[in-house]
């Protein structure tokens, strides 16, 4: 595929050319895509609830994709824009898992606390009520991004490395090509999926070995999430992105957490608000929990703010553009190339208008029009800053639940100016919150998957249509598996349900809400981190990606730093501009193949959990740092098989590359 670093300087020619007409929307594709669609979302709702994370499906359902078609239909074979299209449709149910586990939960949540229900709340969310939001809410995603597209998947190419998005592009291409990008691909695919399998799914060593410093830098901890999966991304989007998220994840887990400490043992017994308990007596996660999380949010939400401010001329040009079109109709879509036609900007906005009316009319809340368009307009920020940041540091790095209390936060500050708090202003910013969350996840999903069609040549407006129907099964099956999986597990520890779905996100967001209902919500913290990441910005450094290494846990910057490392010492290492664009070329690959190995093996892993009472004990017995089979020895292990897995890395792509390789960069 060309070289994304060319841009500005000649237009970049997709893998399928604007002039060609292949298959793309087919009845196979939709039809297998709408069945994945289903069967990540409903895995994803179950290891998101339990383990408060999930799994990205754009890569797994690109390789089932063509592992399926190629299987069923020999005698005609499918193209890379009918592959597109499946992982397009199979990859939306991850995320609107995501943003369902994330809010849904809450009510459920606040339904068995006793002390509310003595306050009156009597609110149950119906199977229909979840269907309803999770369309209001993908929908409003699918929407916002239309207008988007042009700027942060096109004018932006070669500034936002949208790691899944290309990785996922580069292997539905090598699949087409075969030879030697394929091999490559998919000996990472493999030795991605061994890795994987051998610590995760049969826990033979640790998956995040962590330090916690006890006499010097009390308070600080270091730490690595030693996974093919971030090694990848880190190559990906390069060296500078890496090493900003790893000065934000410095400053709070080792400078911050640890001032924190020392004041805690100068000041024995001082407790600091939002915290609970002496500030000498917390260990390095209690203090990210009652603190840095905090400056995070912060950190993200003027972030994105500035990464708005900076792109409103192009934005507005798009709005422009487009309004233009709808006035003058003199544009229409056909006098445009194939590769550049949208969604009308009619359907965007009678679209939009329809969702703000509906959330207005939707029952059970006391929200204004006003304050639903609000609401709305809000979400295009949320959606935007979501999709920049997938840009930098993909799916699998994006402070979703960050961005969430954000969402919240603004949110319950419009309930609360039209004066409606307590109870229904619970129910009314949840559901509201619900709507915009979904957005959010649903966007950053979106952004990839536009990226994989721009990099391949795809129609997007065929691929917007398409995300409607990658949207419509899973929402009518998410209602069921939530009430399925409470019935089963419950999400509070009760007498009935003594092991429950903790629901790790959805007990934050339940509490943001409870707190801004009654006021007691953490400013402080969060105004401090929005004050840091304006310094970060008065230095003339790009304060988001900071933003989120502040906000993520140090252990998920590390082995992004490493993917980063490794990226610049392949480029140090070549003599020349042909043997580092050919080395740089195969190290994408690579690293491409271990991010879809990784993942591959992780949605496996998710269905033994929800499906196999006997694997999920097992997992249950053997999680946690030292939680493996090796013991003691677990981290040492997991050091010792990621530092192999990184110089296996660079000794492929320095074999790979050779000035002899005439293959299309």
């Amino acid at each position: 595929m060309p070289d994304q670093k060319n841009q500005g300087k000649e237009k970049y020619q997709p893998y399928v050319p604007a002039g060609e007409s292949i298959a793309e929307v087919t009845i196979r594709a939709v039809v297998l895509g709408s069945i994945l669609s289903v069967v990540f979302g409903v895995a994803n709702a179950y290891i998101g609830l339990k383990y408060g994370m999930t799994v990205s499906a754009s890569i797994p359902a690109a390789v089932i994709s063509m592992a399926v078609l190629r299987t069923l239909f020999r005698r005609k074979r499918a193209t890379v824009l009918e592959n597109n299209i499946v992982q397009t449709v199979g990859s939306a149910g991850e995320s609107l898992a995501a943003g369902i586990i994330f809010t849904i939960p809450a009510f459920f949540i606040w339904a068995a606390n006793d002390q509310l229900i003595a306050a009156g709340y009597h609110h149950e969310i119906s199977k229909m009520q979840i269907f309803w939001l999770s369309m209001l809410g993908g929908g409003l995603g699918i929407l916002l991004m239309i207008p988007l597209r042009k700027y942060l998947v096109e004018k932006e190419h070669g500034r936002l490395a949208f790691p899944e998005g290309t990785a996922c592009a580069e292997i539905i291409v090598a699949g087409d090509e075969g030879g030697k990008k394929a091999k490559t691909v998919f000996l990472g695919i493999g030795i991605g999926a061994v890795y994987k399998f051998v610590f995760y799914t049969l826990r033979m060593w640790a998956e995040s070995p962590s330090y916690n410093f006890k006499k010097f830098l009390k308070g600080g901890t270091i730490g690595i999430d030693a996974t093919p999966v971030l090694l990848g991304v880190g190559y990906i989007i390069g060296p500078r992105i890496a090493a900003l998220m790893m000065s934000g994840a410095v400053l709070g887990y080792l400078g911050v957490s640890p001032l924190l400490s020392f004041i805690g043992d100068q000041i024995p017994g001082i407790i600091i608000s939002p915290g609970e308990m002496p500030l000498s007596d917390m260990d390095p996660a209690q203090l990210r929990d009652a603190y840095i999380k905090y400056l995070g949010v912060g950190a993200v939400a003027v972030g994105g703010f500035v990464s708005l401010a900076k792109s409103i001329p192009v934005i507005f040009h798009s709005f422009a553009a487009g309004a233009k079109e709808l006035i003058s109709r003199k544009e229409k879509g056909n006098g445009k190339p194939r590769t550049d036609r949208d969604l009308p900007m009619s359907f965007v906005l009678i679209g939009s208008l329809l969702i703000v009316l509906a959330i207005w009319a939707y029952p059970g809340t006391e929200l204004h029009f006003i304050g639903a368009m609000t609401a709305v307009i809000f979400g295009f920020f949320f959606v935007v800053v979501a999709a920049r940041i997938v840009g930098i540091v993909g799916s699998s790095s994006s402070p979703v639940s960050g961005m969430t209390i954000a969402t919240l936060l603004v949110t319950c500050m419009i309930l609360l100016s039209f004066g409606v708090s307590g109870v229904k202003g619970m129910v009314t910013a949840m559901s509201v919150g619900t709507v915009v969350c979904i957005a959010v996840c649903m966007s950053g999903d979106i952004a990839q998957d536009l990226k994989t069609g721009y990099l391949l040549g795809a129609t997007p407006s065929k691929m917007q249509l398409t995300e409607f129907i990658g949207l419509l099964f899973p929402a009518i099956a998410m209602g069921f598996t939530l009430y399925l999986l409470g019935d089963a597990f419950g999400f509070v520890r009760t007498e009935a349900t003594p092991n429950p779905l903790l629901a790790p996100q959805a007990n934050v967001m339940a509490t943001v809400v409870q707190g801004m209902m009654n006021a007691n919500i953490p400013w402080q913290p969060i105004l401090i981190g929005g004050m840091i990441a304006m310094a970060i910005e008065l230095l003339g450094i790009q304060s988001l990606p900071f933003a989120i290494g502040l906000y993520l846990p140090l252990s998920l910057s590390t082995p992004i730093m490493a993917g980063g490392i490794l990226a610049m010492l392949i480029k140090k290492s070549s003599r020349n501009k042909i043997l580092t664009k050919s080395r740089h070329q195969m190290g994408i690959l690579f690293g491409s193949g271990l991010v879809a190995g990784d993942a591959l093996v992780a949605v496996i892993s998710a269905f033994l959990i929800s499906g196999w009472g006997s694997y999920r004990v097992f997992f249950d017995e053997h999680e946690g740092m030292l939680g493996s089979l090796t013991g003691s020895f677990g981290p040492w292990l997991a050091l010792i098989a990621f530092a192999s897995l990184a110089i296996l890395f660079y000794s492929l792509a320095r074999s790979f590359g050779s000035t002899d390789d005439k293959s299309k960069l």
